[in-house]
């Protein structure tokens, strides 16, 4: 079992900085996800952990061993490092056994490693198939085997999911947290997928121009995110501006919107906002739709559209006063757009001020 540390880390693709001071630790055996946008440095970041870039400052340690730093630079093939990398990337002239086992020293124990990974990824009867003859989510699983066959001690994960389709992507990507978890191996995998991330992650890290904004569990990223910036990134979000302040102090318990007195959880000064912003965030799951006719008071308003999603939709409402909405409501029925409807709030939000100090 080994954590990962990284402090400090800057790169660059010649006169233009990627990473600027990474910041990261991740415990031994648990699965972080870094999630960023394209562009933002995460691929850089998993690229400096593989050892194919040479940070130009900075450490990283896997557990006490240093593999980067200054002096220190141990290479990819002597980091004991498992990659999977997008797309399987397998060998297509070698079966699934020399694909799982291309690396691992020839003899019997190699051959029984192989057969021992394939049977933990559930594909032990396909050793003498061909890439070509598999679906995607069994090269993906193929390449997992792969990745685990040498027992590194850190697996990195390269959107290894994006080019499977929506219903496959989330079978898959169980399975393969199934068997991460049954191995205990440290895990980083890079993705801009906000759902794979918080379902799948132990700890994620949002990365932004560079630097990574925040580091939580899943469910504390999604309730406390850290400036606005990241809320917005992590989820569907309902931001409203503040048109007043109850009681009247710079540290209110309640704020008053086009959704009427909402209680406020947390005041954070965000520095990704005008200094002149003031706004209050809920997620649209807080939002109800409130039975009976509207009184004509704060929250009513015209449903615009209408997102239908199976299991749950997102429903769009025109405030009568302030900007549009959304609502997202449970079951197979779903408001038409037309009706006229009125919202609730539950539970309290987070109020985001701009400007780096309260005065």
């Amino acid at each position: 079992m080994t954590d990962v540390d990284v402090s400090g880390v800057h790169a660059a693709y010649g006169e233009v900085d990627v990473l600027k001071g990474v910041d990261l630790h991740v415990p031994s055996g648990a699965l972080a996800a870094i999630l960023g946008a394209s562009g933002s440095g995460k691929t850089t970041l998993l690229r400096v952990l593989a050892g194919f870039i040479r940070p130009s400052a900075g450490t990283v340690y896997f557990g006490d061993r240093q593999i980067v730093g200054p002096g220190a630079f141990v290479p990819p093939e002597k980091r004991r490092v498992g990659i999977v990398p997008q797309e399987g990337a397998l060998f297509p002239h070698l079966d699934v056994g020399g694909n799982v086992g291309f690396g691992l020293p020839r003899g019997r124990a190699s051959m029984e490693r192989v057969d021992e990974v394939l049977d933990l990824v559930g594909l032990a009867d396909l050793v003498d198939a061909r890439p070509q003859e598999l679906s995607g989510g069994q090269q993906q699983r193929v390449a997992v085997a792969r990745a685990l066959a040498p027992q590194p001690d850190v697996v990195l994960l390269d959107e290894p999911f994006s080019a499977l389709d929506a219903g496959l992507r989330s079978r898959i990507r169980e399975e393969i947290l199934g068997v991460l978890r049954s191995v205990g191996t440290t895990s980083i995998l890079v993705t801009h997928d906000q759902e794979e991330a918080l379902s799948m992650a132990d700890l994620v890290s949002v990365m932004r121009d560079g630097r990574l904004v925040q580091t939580a569990p899943p469910r504390d990223l999604y309730r406390a995110p850290i400036d606005v910036s990241t809320a917005r990134f992590v989820g569907d979000l309902v931001e409203l501006p503040i048109s007043s302040v109850t009681p009247a102090t710079e540290h209110a318990a309640a704020v008053e919107c086009s959704l009427g007195v909402i209680q406020v959880e947390d005041t954070i000064i965000d520095p990704t906002l005008d200094v002149n912003q003031d706004v209050i965030v809920l997620r649209p799951e807080q939002l109800t739709i409130r039975e009976g006719e509207p009184d004509g008071g704060p929250g009513t308003g015209r449903v615009q559209s209408t997102r239908f999603h199976g299991h749950d939709a997102m429903v769009t409402v025109q405030l009568s006063e302030g900007a549009p909405v959304e609502v997202r409501v449970a079951g197979a029925h779903p408001p038409e757009v037309g009706d006229e409807v009125q919202l609730r709030v539950t539970g309290a939000g987070r109020r985001y001020r701009g400007g780096r100090e309260i005065r």
